[in-house]
C-alpha cells in the first residue's frame, strides 16, 4: 500500500493542482489537438505517397528489363487507363472541393439572403479570435435560436466584423439570422448583416495548390515513362505501380475518414441539416447492447429507441454511438433527447451529439 505523510500529501496535492491547471488550459488543449492532427496527416501522407514509391523502386531495382517484351501490351494499356481514371476521380474531387465549392457556397448564401426564413438569435458567448492589430475583428459565436421546426437550438459559428466600433457581436446581444428553407447544401444559414465576398488571396492559393498537385501527377507520368519504358512503351505498367497505388490509397483515406467520423460521433454528413430542420423530443431507450466494435478502446453501442412524433405516431429506430468513459451513465438512462427529421422520422441523432456542432 502506498502511504503519504501529511507533509508529503500536501506537497503532492500542490503539484497535482498545478499539473491539473496546466493540462486543462484551453490553449494547451487546442495546440495539442492541432499537433496531433498534423502528425496523423503527415503519417497518412507518408504511407500514401513516398512509401509506395520507396517500396516499388526498391523491389524493381534488380528487375530484368528483357522480360518486358513478353508482357501483353493491352494489359499494360489497361493499367494505364485505370490509373488515369483513378487520378481523374481524385483530382476532380479536389477541384470541386477546393474551387467549385467556393462558388456553390457563395451562390447558396446569396439565395438565402433573398429567400431565407428570418430568426432572432441571442449571442450566448462571444470570443474574439483576431490578432490585436487586425483591420477587422473575428469572433467565434455561440448562438441560440429556433430552427425551421421551431425547436430551440444552439449553434457555433465564426464571423468577421467589418464594423468593429459598433460592437454588434458581444455576449447578450441579439442578431437576425436567415435560414435556408431547403437545407440541401451548406451553409444552412447566414447572418442578415453579413455579405458574401470572395477572399481572393485564399482562392488563388487554392487554385495554385490544385494546379501544382495536377502538374506533379503529370510530371510523374512523364518521369515514369522516361525512366522505365526501355524502348518498349507502357509494358512496365503493372497493378503495383505507384501511379495506381497512390490514388487508390488517397481515395481510401477519403472514405476512411468519413467512416471514422460517423463511427466516432454517430452522425452522418447530414447532421447539420438535421439540426436545423429537426424536431427535438424525448425517446425511450428500450435496449442498449454492444456491437462488438471498438474505436480507440471505446465500445460502439447500439441504442434501440422509440418515440412519438408531432402527429402522435410511434416510431422505433436504432443508432450507434461510441461510448467514452465520460458517457458511461448514458447506457443506464431510460430516456434520451433526440432530433428527428419530420419528413423522414427514421433519420435521428442524439441531441447531445448535435449540440457539439
Amino acid at each position: 500500500m502506498f502511504i503519504l505523510s501529511k507533509f508529503g500529501y500536501r506537497r503532492f496535492s500542490r503539484r497535482y493542482r498545478k499539473l491539473k491547471v496546466s493540462y486543462f488550459n484551453p490553449k494547451y488543449v487546442v495546440m495539442k489537438k492541432n499537433l496531433v492532427i498534423i502528425f496523423w496527416a503527415l503519417y497518412m501522407l507518408f504511407f500514401a505517397i513516398p512509401f509506395p514509391m520507396i517500396l516499388y523502386y526498391s523491389i524493381n531495382s534488380e528487375f530484368d528489363v528483357t522480360t518486358l517484351k513478353d508482357k501483353d501490351p493491352y494489359w499494360a494499356l489497361g493499367f494505364v487507363l485505370l490509373s488515369i481514371l483513378l487520378w481523374l476521380t481524385l483530382l476532380l474531387g479536389y477541384f470541386k472541393k477546393w474551387i467549385v465549392q467556393v462558388f456553390i457556397t457563395k451562390n447558396n448564401l446569396e439565395k438565402i439572403k433573398r429567400n431565407g426564413l428570418r430568426r432572432e438569435a441571442e449571442i450566448i458567448s462571444s470570443k474574439k479570435t483576431s490578432k490585436p492589430n487586425s483591420r477587422f475583428d473575428d469572433y467565434e459565436l455561440k448562438l441560440s435560436f429556433k430552427n425551421l421546426a421551431n425547436t430551440e437550438i444552439t449553434y457555433q459559428t465564426s464571423i468577421t466584423d467589418t464594423k468593429p466600433l459598433e460592437k454588434r457581436f458581444e455576449k447578450g446581444k441579439r442578431i437576425t439570422l436567415l435560414l435556408d428553407r431547403d437545407m440541401k447544401n451548406p451553409p444552412y444559414f447566414v447572418i442578415s448583416l453579413a455579405s458574401a465576398t470572395l477572399y481572393k488571396k485564399g482562392f488563388i492559393l487554392r487554385i495554385l495548390g490544385w494546379v501544382l498537385f495536377t502538374s506533379l501527377v503529370l510530371f510523374y507520368y512523364f518521369f515514369s515513362y522516361k525512366t522505365e519504358n526501355h524502348g518498349m512503351g507502357w509494358r512496365f505498367m503493372s497493378i503495383g505501380h505507384p501511379l495506381i497505388i497512390i490514388p487508390v490509397v488517397l481515395l481510401f483515406y477519403r472514405v476512411l475518414i468519413r467512416f471514422i467520423f460517423k463511427k466516432l460521433t454517430g452522425l452522418n454528413h447530414d447532421a447539420d441539416a438535421l439540426k436545423f430542420k429537426g424536431v427535438k423530443t424525448q425517446a425511450k431507450v428500450t435496449h442498449v447492447g454492444e456491437t462488438g466494435t471498438y474505436i480507440n478502446e471505446h465500445p460502439v453501442m447500439r441504442f434501440k429507441l422509440e418515440f412519438m412524433d408531432t402527429k402522435n405516431r410511434l416510431h422505433q429506430n436504432t443508432l450507434k454511438k461510441t461510448i467514452g468513459f465520460l458517457d458511461l451513465d448514458m447506457t443506464k438512462k431510460q430516456f434520451v433527447d433526440i432530433f428527428y427529421d419530420p419528413e423522414n422520422p427514421k433519420d435521428i441523432a442524439l441531441a447531445s451529439d448535435l449540440n457539439h456542432i
